[in-house]
């Protein structure tokens, strides 16, 4: 019997801080009915020691199934999670970042609907559930809330949460779809253009978040915003 398999996509830019505490996370979680994994990191040209620091992990991880691939310049996260998506072997696909935002040990929640034969696509909301979640900034709720909203509208999708990290996917399936985004408009854009496939079957689960505050590390900005907005118009009605 076949071992079905798990690709872990993480993104990585100026994560040397957090790389190996979330290496360690991942390969601490058993996945259900024996699942194995496989550990895809995308260095996105880092200008601190996060390639040192992964390589270093995997030489005193030999046993672990990691897959390490750079960028000779920086990209942006979409162009990473392109290149981690297109490299992938397993059966499914989920993205993991590489800050401590999210909990690995909630692969399974996200992995249950589509191992049940329910789902195809899987989104692990924040804004669902009674699981833990960090307080953290009025308007990027505000602004989460509205592109969610406005992906809906455009979609006919009844999401809680668009922009969030963990999107678990068949494999078979992202890889078909062609993306373009390369920064955080991979998020509206992904979202998008899964919700055109034919017959999709798209789950949402509640998951727990431990947000950072942008001292801690967090990247994302109010351009990006502005950003995700066109990309919702761009790739949802055109």
């Amino acid at each position: 019997m076949t071992v079905s398999k798990l690709s872990i996509v993480i993104p990585a830019y100026n994560e040397e801080k957090t790389i190996a505490a979330i290496l360690d996370k991942v390969m601490a979680v058993n996945l259900l009915n024996g699942i194995a994994k496989e550990i895809i990191v995308v260095n996105d040209c880092s200008t601190d020691n996060t390639r040192e620091t992964v390589l270093q992990y995997i030489q005193q991880n030999p046993q672990a199934n990691i897959c390490f691939y750079e960028h000779a310049v920086n990209k942006g996260k979409g162009a990473a999670l392109h290149t981690g998506i297109a490299k992938a072997t397993g059966n499914y696909l989920i993205i993991q970042d590489a800050d401590m935002e999210y909990d690995p040990q909630e692969y399974n929640l996200l992995l249950q609907p589509v191992i049940n034969g329910f789902a195809d696509v899987v989104y692990g909301s924040r804004f669902m559930g009674g699981n833990p979640h960090r307080i953290m900034f009025f308007w990027h709720t505000i602004g989460n809330k509205l592109l969610t909203f406005l992906t809906n509208m455009f979609t006919n999708l009844n999401l809680t949460d668009m922009e969030t990290c963990y999107k678990l996917f068949k494999t078979d399936i992202i890889q078909q779809i062609k993306l373009k985004e390369n920064r955080f408009g991979f998020e509206p854009e992904v979202t998008a253009k899964i919700a055109k496939v034919p017959n999709i079957r798209i789950y949402e689960v509640g998951i727990s978040y431990y947000g950072r505050t942008y001292a801690e590390g967090k990247k994302i900005n109010w351009k990006d915003g502005f950003r995700a907005i066109y990309c919702i118009l761009k790739y949802s009605i055109f």
